[in-house]
């Protein structure tokens, strides 16, 4: 595996530059937490809806040890319906902006609209985590460049009511592979800089089961972007397949789908159960740190 004891973080050569903050995700990994304002979301729609409710479960994520909040106003899941602007923007901004008030932690917004980014990072925001990898939204690249922001590219086909009937593949792993190569180098030519951008393969996007555990069994072939993978598998569909559990008890399954991703090169964790992510990631730094350091009295 290719992750590193969280000491490490001078010998990284990845950064990830997301407005006043930096990144050294090669170094360490990353647990961004997710913050679904929302009534549909997949796994948990409707609970944290109320602003309130939203902020208070942001803050314990970070209590939790949430390096990221990815706060997300309009659900993206397979068949959900378009949330109009005025909407997405009352469920985002405030909650962003009580946040910021309350706790130092980078925040990212989750969404495909301009304006919405626009108001979050004006509000303290830090990060743009675009699903349609900055082609919904013509302006979305201008704000991003504008603010410095961190910026996440993900592979997906369509739009939500029928991306999965694109999911038709010769090779997914190279054809996500290729589509993100082109966004990155589509985002630099619109002035971002590189070191602003990660990827995300987009699992459960436009993608049968099969599809997302190729991809996922063939991550480090994203390693030739030279850019931090995030990866999104919590309590998603194809788990559920494999295991037989239903979305609330997938929990297990998610944490073993992590594990392997780490060693494959994933760096970006967006997961809803942020303290189970934490801890196993620092269980598998200490066991890899001792690893190496056996490995290396051995060698000498």
């Amino acid at each position: 595996m290719d992750i590193r004891a969280d000491t490490d973080h001078s010998e990284s050569g990845l950064i990830w530059q997301c407005r006043n903050r930096v990144f050294r995700p090669d170094a360490r990994p990353l647990v961004m937490g997710i913050l679904n304002v929302t009534p549909d979301s997949f796994s948990d729609g409707g609970r944290y809806h109320d602003q309130n409710s939203a902020v208070e479960h942001g803050l314990q994520m970070a209590r939790e040890g949430a390096d990221i909040i990815d706060v997300g106003g309009e659900s993206t899941r397979p068949g959900a319906a378009p949330v109009a602007l005025d909407i997405e923007l009352e469920r985002v901004v405030p909650v962003v902006e009580a946040l910021c008030r309350r706790e130092d932690i980078v925040l990212s917004v989750d969404t495909m609209k301009s304006e919405v980014a626009e108001r979050a990072l004006a509000a303290g925001a830090h990060i743009i985590n675009d699903v349609s990898a900055l082609s919904a939204d013509p302006r979305m690249a201008d704000v991003a460049k504008a603010y410095g922001a961190g910026v996440i590219l993900m592979h997906k086909r369509g739009e939500a009511r029928t991306m999965q009937q694109q999911a038709l593949y010769a090779d997914v792993v190279r054809e996500v592979r290729d589509y993100l190569v082109a966004r990155v180098n589509y985002a630099q030519r619109q002035g971002l800089a590189r070191t602003t951008l990660a990827i995300d393969p987009g699992i459960g996007f436009s993608k049968t089961a099969g599809h997302n555990v190729e991809l996922l069994a063939h991550l480090d072939a994203l390693r030739s972007c030279a850019r931090p993978i995030v990866v999104g598998l919590s309590r998603k569909a194809f788990i559920g397949q494999i295991t037989g559990r239903e979305v609330e008890d997938r929990g297990a399954g998610t944490l073993g789908a992590l594990a392997f991703c780490l060693g494959e090169g994933a760096q970006v964790l967006r997961v809803h159960d942020v303290q189970a992510a934490r801890d196993m990631v620092q269980v598998l730094s200490a066991l890899l740190k001792e690893k190496c350091r056996v490995e290396s009295r051995r060698i000498s």
